[in-house]
């Protein structure tokens, strides 16, 4: 049988990095395996759920192209068939009411020096009453084992677990009911997420038994995602929204290939490939146990790559919200052939879309932007700038204009100064760019033209 394989995102909140790589991993073992893909929203929490955050989470999932077979079902929508499951517990004593607060549950740990819930109202036999909760009675002796694909078999002793909440003073269910229910109505084989949901597991799986469910799904549970310093990957202290990414000019690809890397590798370790080859290769058993440390360096190498494996106008295209974002631009004035000329240059230059535009506004700018401190290390502390513009100015107005000639009359006059290109072509770049890094010089100089180029050198040499 194909496996039926779910992703259950609470909508708390954006898609965190995390969930991100968590749905991910079940869109790629599905689709690896021919199996269907379940989007299940976990929203029993109503105070804490909004329509809105669901829709942001869907639109992060469209952007990185994970899509779903079945859903999304909403377990808002199941709430009674979650309460007839606990009902029935309570019905055949696998359950109980408790009418203590959290407070007086804390206070009689804090006096019995006990972690969590002592199990003061299994006997009391309480029938159902405002802001009592259901608890599950949870075994006094043996052990619950999770078999996992990742972790292999991690058992959890009964005397360990306390009586857990299925129903809320409220009425409303928990998601470990919810989940248990679903699971099984929805004939899930497996479940694939974080680690940090390992130790509510157990309880999943003693409320299936329960309920007598037969066999469970598999479960893997992932690596989790942490940051430089070896911590979990925070909202308050990390950048963890995954349309952040987008909005900063990643390519969906190249999340998708980078997450995919956050915990399993390809047994060929080539890292930066099409998603059809990662689909191909993916397999649950490996994936790592040791945490996944989260690097924006790498990611942005990945992001490099896919922007040069991307043809030109394509790039150009998924750039130009960025380029007309920018402060500079005009569409009235814009110069569309120079755009496209530029294209190739950017390509080779660009780790995001966001770059974009800073790597371009000197073909469009009336006159270069160029910070003092930038030209006070180059044309005034430099070597002999003045002197080099002065030769530019001259051989410039009369050689053929194309790069091969730009660059080579260039490294002569740079030779006849006793300098190296380098250090020669510094004062030409912040003349015409205004600044030192960007495209390549001499492919820019050609786009820009002659006319134009020697109008900015001219300035430079003036101003000096």
């Amino acid at each position: 049988m194909a496996p039926r394989v779910r992703f259950a995102p609470s909508p708390t909140g954006y898609l965190h990095l995390g969930s991100a790589r968590s749905a991910l991993f079940n869109w790629l073992y599905a689709r690896n395996t021919g199996g269907t893909l379940v989007l299940r929203i976990e929203d029993t929490d109503a105070e804490r759920s909004s329509q809105e955050m669901i829709d942001l989470i869907l639109r992060s999932f469209d952007w990185l192209g994970i899509d779903f077979d079945e859903g999304p079902y909403h377990q808002s929508e199941r709430m009674e068939r979650y309460r007839a499951a606990a009902d029935r517990l309570f019905a055949e004593g696998k359950a109980y009411y408790c009418d203590l607060t959290p407070e007086q549950v804390q206070q009689r740990a804090k006096e019995q020096g006990i972690a969590g819930y002592d199990g003061y109202s299994r006997d009391r036999g309480l029938e159902p009453g405002p802001g009592r909760v259901l608890r599950f009675r949870v075994p006094d002796e043996g052990s619950t084992v999770v078999r996992d694909v990742v972790r292999g078999d991690v058992s959890f002793d009964h005397a360990d677990l306390e009586d857990f909440v299925i129903l809320r003073g409220n009425g409303s269910p928990v998601f470990l009911v919810a989940n248990a229910v679903d699971d099984a109505d929805m004939g899930i084989t497996h479940v694939i997420r974080g680690e940090d949901l390992l130790n509510t597991t157990p309880k999943v799986l003693l409320l299936w038994d329960a309920l007598g469910y037969g066999d469970p799904p598999t479960y893997a549970h992932l690596p989790l995602i942490v940051n430089d310093q070896g911590k979990k990957l925070s909202k308050r202290r990390d950048d963890v929204a995954v349309e952040d990414y987008r909005d900063r000019g990643y390519l969906p690809e190249a999340m998708v290939n980078y997450l995919a890397l956050l915990g399993w590798g390809p047994r060929d370790d080539v890292e930066v490939r099409p998603v059809a080859e990662i689909i191909e290769r993916f397999a649950l058993e490996d994936i790592s146990k040791g945490s996944a440390r989260f690097d924006p360096k790498k990611l942005e190498h990945v992001n490099g790559e896919k922007i040069r494996a991307l043809p030109v106008d394509e790039l150009l295209a998924l750039a130009r919200p960025f380029v007309e974002a920018a402060d500079w631009y005009d569409a009235a004035t814009f110069d569309e052939d120079r755009y496209r000329a530029v294209g190739p240059l950017v390509q080779e230059r660009a780790r995001t879309l966001a770059d974009v535009p800073g790597l371009i506004d000197f073909l469009f700018l009336p006159d270069p932007e160029v910070d003092d401190a930038l030209w006070e290390k180059v044309m005034v502390n430099g070597p002999d700038a003045a002197g080099v513009l002065d030769d530019v100015l001259d051989a410039y107005a009369e050689v053929d204009w194309s790069t091969d000639v730009l660059h080579e009359t260039l490294r002569s006059l740079g030779e006849a100064r006793e300098l190296k290109l380098g250090k020669a072509q510094a004062p030409v770049r912040v003349a015409v760019t205004g600044r030192t890094v960007g495209p390549p010089l001499f492919e820019a100089l050609e786009i820009l033209g002659r006319d134009e180029t020697i109008r900015r050198l001219g300035a430079a040499r003036s101003r000096l």
